[in-house]
């Protein structure tokens, strides 16, 4: 029973532990560079609405690969790309044409799930990312909260606490299971 019990703590201990590492390489990732988490090069974008559905749900996060200059004007008909739409709004939509002008390189696009494309063509220099193949459904509502202050606060504090709490816990209970033995070896040097 106490092997089970102990196997138990450990195993709450590392989930609270691991929550609480991955909490703040969240909200530290996505602080540092400017609201956008980072992994292994990659930045991950959450896609706020239905355009490219069945591609990807509203809420899902995908992984992007920034690109250089070059790479940006290489793209062909079928890449999905994540460009600037204005100062505030990026994009991810399917590139369906690509016209050249000396050295401007255009991309026609249209999100998978309207009937129409883009009204504007993309320049080159306007592209920011191309979309790598990995999504994950849903989580961009958890990143988005998770970017908040208010989010980034309770990711950070709450597990922070938790594992705080449980770990006087543990040691009230260690503390408590040393105590009986004190108080009979107390007893038995009396009764001698």
């Amino acid at each position: 029973m106490k092997k089970a019990l102990k196997m138990i703590s450990n195993i709450i201990t590392a989930v609270l532990f691991i929550n609480l590492i991955l909490m703040a390489i969240l909200v530290v990732s996505s602080k540092a560079s400017g609201g956008e988490p980072q992994a292994f090069g990659y930045q991950l974008k959450t896609v706020l609405s239905g355009s490219m559905e069945p591609t990807f749900q509203t809420g899902s996060v995908i992984a992007v690969k920034p690109l250089s200059s070059e790479e940006r004007k290489s793209l062909k008909k079928d890449d999905v790309i994540t460009f600037q739409a204005s100062e505030e709004k990026l994009i991810t939509h399917r590139v369906i044409g690509v016209s050249s002008s000396g050295d401007h390189v255009m991309y026609e696009t249209k999100g998978d799930n309207n009937k129409t494309a883009d009204m504007e063509p993309v320049l080159s220099e306007n592209v920011r990312a191309v979309y790598t193949g990995f999504t994950i459904p849903y989580v961009g509502y958890f990143i988005d909260f998770a970017q908040s202050k208010e989010g980034s606060a309770i990711l950070l504090i709450v597990p922070g606490i938790l594992l705080l709490g449980y770990a006087a816990f543990t040691i009230f209970q260690a503390l408590r299971e040393l105590d009986p033995k004190d108080k009979n070896t107390d007893t038995n040097e009396k009764t001698a």
